[in-house]
């Protein structure tokens, strides 16, 4: 039985139709979020669960871990909340909220709401738009240290989500071609293990 389908036998048992504000809390109420492995600190649960959701579709699990894997939401929640200045804070928290408008006049579901095909697709289309713009910015200029203008929410997020993936343990050392420099410090070798001596 669907959410619909219980509204309307709740509503024949008490011979009459549901209030509007009931109907709304109960089939957003219903849905299941996705799960969250940590505990905001800067973010609301739900924006936490935002910024989950978008880094996975950014960086998902293949063969070698994804976003969610690594801690790269905790990341971005610790990043925003203790290096960001309150300006900066309140517009990243701006760019969530429009991308939930957004989701809503495009699919007529808030952005956790909607299917995972559906999210992968409105990001990939917001990536999309963003990067067509940037390339016509700087043929125009703007992209320069004195301009004032705002790059995309959908980049910034972007652009969060792999500094907390390469510097993760598992982006360094599983995706990224990774070699100790200046490698371990062995004092007491056998000249024949070494080979030959360094010249310096």
């Amino acid at each position: 039985m669907n959410r619909r389908e219980a509204l309307k036998r709740t509503s024949m048992i008490l011979g009459y139709a549901v209030s509007a504000p009931v109907v709304a809390a109960f089939l957003d109420g219903c849905k299941a979020k996705p799960e969250l492995n940590y505990k905001p600190g800067f973010f609301t649960e739900d924006e936490a669960r935002m910024v989950a959701e978008i880094a996975e579709i950014i960086l998902p699990r293949t063969d070698t871990p994804g976003a969610k894997d690594v801690g790269v939401p905790g990341f971005i929640d610790a990043l925003i909340g203790e290096i960001y200045s309150p300006e900066e804070q309140e517009k990243f928290r701006k760019g969530l909220a429009e991308v939930n408008e957004e989701a809503r006049k495009t699919y007529g579901e808030a952005f956790l709401d909607c299917t995972p095909q559906q999210q992968t697709d409105f990001i990939k289309k917001l990536n999309t738009q963003a990067l067509e713009g940037s390339v016509k910015g700087a043929a125009q200029g703007w992209w320069n240290a004195g301009s004032a203008q705002e790059r995309p929410f959908i980049l910034k997020i972007k652009e969060l989500t792999l500094l907390g993936f390469f510097t993760s343990e598992a982006g360094a050392t599983q995706v990224l071609q990774y070699k100790q420099v200046p490698g371990p410090f062995k004092g007491c070798v056998p000249l024949t293990e070494v080979g030959k001596a360094w010249a310096t």
